[in-house]
């Protein structure tokens, strides 16, 4: 599907009614306000490389590293953003795609920071796609919206019934060390996600809406006491579901916990997603790091390296 076409699938979303006005400084999805990549992994002469590579401004991927020892074979690439954050107006896409038992690993240079708005709205569409055998860790850093921001993302995947996809998202609850009123001071965060098979056959879908003055967001079966969450789904086949989820409980201190988890079964046999919320966003990290842990040690045999000493 063309950028163009998917980009106006997401302008029609009913939650972004409001918020469509132009922007005084330069118009939405103008010339340096659309950012699109493309990466393609697949097998060559038996290594994982990255063979394609499109890229346009403001998102940036310079190349593919293999520096993880624990999984050496692992070709890793960072997304950049050279526009320091998204901003009202903006437009993403963002393409991945695996070729028949390729390995990637893709991440984030940093947080994601969604930067206040006073017009129009940030959009982002992304579609991953595995052949069979496939594997591939997606795990982008925390997106931080700041307040009075509004965005949407919609992530359309696709994946074999033998591949396996560690995919996410980390969120804050805003800026809180900024200002008491940055916390949950977002307009709109929509963040949409739909699986299914080569073949057309749906998995399973979810949606995470948070709008402004929502005030089911701090509730204490919600987020109250906490300022960071992940989903992070790993989509496998239910053998290697099986043994992830007998090492992967419920974690739920009775004494004022830094953090609580639990990992749960997806629909339609389609593998498992951990859920997370804690207090600061090192706490949540840990918890997708044991998870992340638990994945790649039963679906490739292969461990985590240690973590950084910045991390």
């Amino acid at each position: 599907m063309a950028l163009h076409e998917q980009l106006r699938q997401l302008d029609g979303a009913k939650e972004l009614r409001g918020f469509q006005t132009e922007p005084a400084q330069m118009r939405a999805a103008a010339p340096g306000k659309i950012g699109e990549l493309r990466l393609g992994f697949s097998v060559r002469h038996g290594r994982s490389v990255l063979h394609d590579l499109y890229r346009m401004a403001p998102l940036l991927v310079q190349q593919a590293l293999y520096w993880d020892e624990a999984m050496p074979e692992l070709p890793i690439c960072a997304i950049i953003s050279v526009g320091g954050g998204i901003l009202q107006g903006d437009r993403y896409k963002i393409d991945i795609r695996l070729e028949e038992g390729a390995c990637a690993q893709v991440n984030t240079q940093s947080a994601n920071r969604i930067h206040r708005m006073d017009a129009n709205y940030a959009s982002q569409h992304q579609t991953v796609t595995l052949a069979p055998n496939a594997y591939l860790e997606y795990l982008p850093d925390f997106t931080i919206p700041y307040r009075g921001s509004r965005f949407i993302s919609q992530t359309d995947i696709v994946i074999a019934g033998d591949a396996t996809l560690l995919y996410g998202e980390m969120l804050m609850t805003g800026r809180k060390h900024h200002h008491a009123d940055e916390r949950f001071g977002l307009d709109l965060l929509s963040m949409a996600v739909s699986v299914r098979r080569p073949d057309g056959r749906k998995l399973f879908a979810e949606k995470i809406l948070i709008e402004k003055d929502d005030v089911t967001a701090g509730h204490a079966a919600v987020m109250k006491g906490f300022d960071a969450f992940a989903s992070i789904m790993c989509i496998t086949p239910p053998d290697a579901a099986a043994r992830i989820k007998a090492r992967c409980g419920t974690n739920f201190p009775a004494d004022a916990p830094r953090a609580i988890s639990g990992v749960s079964r997806l629909p339609n046999g389609a593998g498992l997603v951990l859920r997370a919320a804690g207090v600061e966003s090192y706490d949540v990290r840990r918890e997708v790091r044991r998870f992340w842990k638990a994945v790649r040690e039963e679906v490739r045999g292969r461990t985590l390296p240690e973590e950084f000493l910045w991390r």
